[in-house]
């Protein structure tokens, strides 16, 4: 605060903010939250009465006596009789109106009303001044039909001047109305034209303010009223409708958020004036307090500001020795707001598509409000100049109150003789008053990068800016909005590298959990029915920067992934309690399988690490659990259990599968033990017990180059649909009860496609189809063969296997028999029980 107090960004000013009547206090456009309500909605006339196109018409027209001069002299009477036409859904403002904005962007018209069945409004006669777009809708609104005369340019509503709808009332409101151009004005609903109360809103005080020399020249008072005080009254300054008017003064809105009396008062009036056009009700969105959830009003107040626009000079603040110092490479104009943006561009937005929500933000933002009219909170602790109204800039008053407010606390602002003890030494310290207003809390939350990561003393491995700024959705209005704002005035940057946005959880149908509804979902009931992992897996598996539904279903959808996840490294902790690091096979020694494996874990390896990175949990629980489901337990841990389970110990083939075994293990752990921490840790203590061993303490596995392999894994998917023709012709065999396992089958595999004849050549397709055996035929088969669409060029017809049935393995073939040590055995399998029996020094198992 102080930095912004000598920085001269920080002012006292009036102007509308938002204000609580219920809480007493403006509000910052972080505290505000839209709700649809219900309002009154009316149309005003505001009569004609002057141009100052006349006199220079007159002036241009002075020796003509052609057509057009009376053409023109007969438009312009035309238009001194008649009215604009205005629309607003805030009654109650029409009494602080001072101008009306129109668009010179926009077609205008203005008509005669020819036939009129109101109670009230205008008559046959009546000329009327209105968008031409909308001129159709205001009958319709009016219940009147009129003819359109003339066409009205923007420079002649330019030079326009309207009374007041309720001049005379109450001896008040006899001040003209000018008219406006304002690039706010549009023709999507209304009448074209805008009335301007510039105490009560941001667009009219805009226009209003930058319209005021102009205005001023014109002889018109610029000065804004103050026409309703913080309960909600209008004030003295608003005639018929104040403290002394007979029903004594209007109310806006009460203390409990309810409407007041005011619009039902002014709307009166201006029927009495005969200024009311039409009336009707519209559902529209409203600003509330999102504390009290009560709607809010936009009210002329003194506030304290920081300048969004005023030119910084290329000035910011080294928070280590506290002096201003040039901010090198900074873009010309040099103010908080380019500031703020240029940061947005050189910050990292997770998703990137909330970049542009905050930099709208910032774009369209007005000056910063940072007072607020409370009983507690931290004080703004400034002085001012009683008559001048200036900030006092003392560094050694700044450095008192700094040193209180370090060991006393905030209070020690409103201690009795605060203002003495920090003045001391100040001259004519009599004539500066102290501050009582407090800060916004958003104030206080921004600067939280200030005294946490900048506090050495406390903490001087923290690093500053935060690497990154992790909150919901919402923040973009509060936290992360305020702490930009601080640090790029104060700093010239943003407080983060890195802003990360999550929605907000939903139950399952959408809607916001309510205790009142009943809806509410509490995370320790799903930890305590399901487990800790089973809450984080669904959390990962989301589209979490967006707002999330959370019910039965979506957590039973969890449950089941996470099962399928649970049994995959069930088979690896199995497998591997066989496995010993001194029997591992070489890369180059290796099957063709297992290179496809280490390839595909090189390749998963870029999507976990990158997605980690990129903060999409989703990606990473969506890509693994795709891979072990798909991928190992559907195929690579179906095709190796025969060799894992009957092969020799001695063998190659299951050597190399436990050393790729090995591998997943090592891989998978670390990559799913940010997310599934318990899980992860109860696996990897399964298998590496110790006190001191953790998955935790590891580091994703550092992955060989040569692994990878596309063209591998190009001829594998080959290979793998000519094994899906083959399943599912089993399939077929086994719902027809033909056969009860696929080891039974040997089937006929018709191939066309000479691409796939390239790919399964040398592989061993019966070990691959989990069959006893395989033919491979080059050609077409018979029409009873069969085919899926999406795999052409192969057909499969269906055989069964010949020969006897392993014991061991259960494979059927004819050599089963052949060794006479093991008749129930095929050779293999004979071998494997030769080596376990004689205890061979390279047995792992079997």
């Amino acid at each position: 605060l102080m930095k912004f107090s000598m920085s001269g960004q920080l002012y006292r000013g009036s102007k509308p903010v938002m204000w609580s009547v219920v809480e007493r206090t403006a509000l910052a456009e972080a505290e505000i939250e839209y709700h649809d309500v219900e309002s009154e909605a009316i149309w005003v006339k505001f009569p004609v009465v002057d141009s100052l196109a006349q006199s220079d018409r007159r002036k241009g027209f002075a020796s003509s006596m052609d057509d057009a001069f009376d053409d023109a002299e007969e438009k312009q009477r035309n238009l001194l009789c008649a009215s604009i036409v205005i629309w607003t859904t805030t009654p109650w403002t029409i009494p602080a109106n001072r101008a009306i904005a129109f668009s010179s962007k926009l077609s205008y018209g203005l008509y005669e009303v020819s036939e009129a069945e109101n109670d009230f409004g205008p008559q046959p006669g009546e000329k009327l001044i209105f968008a031409d777009a909308l001129a159709d809708e205001c009958a319709v609104k009016a219940k009147l039909t009129f003819n359109r005369l003339y066409d009205v340019t923007g420079g002649e509503l330019a030079s326009m001047t309207c009374t007041h709808p309720l001049a005379g009332l109450g001896g008040g409101y006899d001040f003209p109305v000018p008219l406006l151009d304002g690039d706010h004005v549009t023709d999507e609903a209304g009448t074209g034209f805008v009335h301007s109360a510039p105490g009560h809103g941001a667009d009219d005080f805009e226009i209003w303010s930058s319209s005021a020399r102009e205005l001023e020249a014109r002889g018109i008072d610029t000065s804004i009223p103050f026409s309703v005080d913080d309960a909600g009254y209008y004030t003295k300054e608003v005639p018929g409708f104040g403290p002394s008017a007979p029903d004594g003064a209007a109310r806006i809105i009460d203390n409990k958020g309810k409407k007041g009396d005011a619009n039902k008062r002014v709307i009166a009036a201006l029927i009495e004036k005969g200024n009311l056009f039409a009336r009707g009700r519209i559902k529209h969105s409203y600003p509330h307090s999102w504390r009290s959830k009560k709607p809010i009003i936009f009210r002329n107040t003194p506030q304290w500001f920081v300048h969004m626009d005023k030119e910084l000079d290329g000035l910011a603040f080294d928070f280590e020795t506290g002096e201003q110092h040039a901010e090198a490479g900074v873009a010309k104009p040099d103010t908080l707001r380019t500031r703020a943006l240029k940061a947005i561009d050189n910050t990292r937005f997770v998703p990137a598509s909330r970049q542009n929500r905050l930099r709208a933000m910032i774009e369209n933002r007005p000056d910063w409000v940072l007072s607020r009219q409370r009983a507690w909170g931290v004080p703004i602790s400034v002085f001012v100049h009683r008559e001048t109204g200036e900030i006092l800039k003392d560094k050694a008053v700044n450095a008192r109150i700094l040193e209180a407010f370090y060991a006393e606390g905030a209070d020690a602002w409103f201690a009795d003789g605060a203002s003495t003890r920090f003045l001391e030494g100040v001259e004519n310290a009599s004539e500066y008053e102290q501050v009582t207003d407090i800060l916004d809390v958003w104030f206080d939350s921004g600067s939280t990068h200030a005294f946490v990561l900048r506090n050495k003393e406390k903490w001087p491995h923290v690093k500053w800016p935060a690497s990154l700024y992790l909150e919901g959705s919402d923040q973009h209005r509060g936290w992360f909005h305020s702490s930009l704002l601080e640090s790029c005035g104060t700093t010239g940057r943003a407080p983060y590298d890195a802003v990360l946005t999550n929605g907000f959880t939903m139950d399952a149908k959408g809607r916001k959990m309510s205790k009142s509804i009943g809806n509410t979902v509490a995370p320790q009931d799903i930890v305590r029915q399901y487990g800790a992992d089973i809450l984080r897996l669904w959390t990962a598996s989301v589209d979490y920067w967006d707002d999330q539904r959370l019910g039965d279903e979506a957590i039973k959808t969890n449950v089941e992934t996470y099962r399928k996840l649970r049994n995959s490294f069930r088979f690896l902790l199995g497998n591997l309690a066989h496995y010993s690091a001194g029997d591992d096979v070489d890369f180059a020694d290796m099957p063709e399988l297992e290179h496809l494996m280490l390839s595909r874990i090189a390749a998963l390896d870029k999507v976990v690490r990158q997605a980690y990175r990129d903060f999409d949990y989703k990606k990473v629980v969506s890509a693994l659990s795709n891979f072990m489901n798909l991928e190992l337990s559907a195929f690579y841990f179906d095709v190796r259990k025969d060799a894992l389970y009957c092969d020799p110990a001695s063998s190659i083939t299951r050597r190399s599968a436990l050393t790729v075994l090995n591998e997943l293990f090592n891989c998978l752990t670390t990559w799913l033990a940010p997310i599934l921490v318990f899980t992860m840790e109860e696996i990897w203590l399964e298998r590496f017990p110790g006190k001191n061993s953790s998955v935790h303490l590891q580091l994703f596995p550092t992955i060989p180059a040569d692994w990878a392999n596309t063209e591998l894994e190009e001829k594998w998917a080959k290979i793998r649909a000519v094994r899906k023709v083959v399943t599912g012709a089993l399939e077929i065999e086994r719902k027809n009860k033909t056969i009860g396992s696929s080891l039974e089958a040997a089937p006929k595999v018709y191939i066309t496609d000479s691409n796939l004849c390239v790919a399964i050549h040398g592989q061993d397709m019966a070990e691959i189809s989990i069959t006893s055996d395989v033919e491979i035929v080059q050609g077409e088969g018979p029409l009873e063969a069969f085919r899926l669409d999406e795999v052409p060029g192969v057909s499969v017809v269906f055989a069964r296997a010949t020969g006897k049935r392993c014991a061991r393995s259960w494979k059927i073939s004819p050599d089963v028999g052949t060794d006479l040590e093991y008749p129930d055995l095929s050779p293999r399998d004979a071998q494997a029980m030769r080596e376990r029996e004689q205890g061979s020094t390279v047995v792992l198992g079997a």
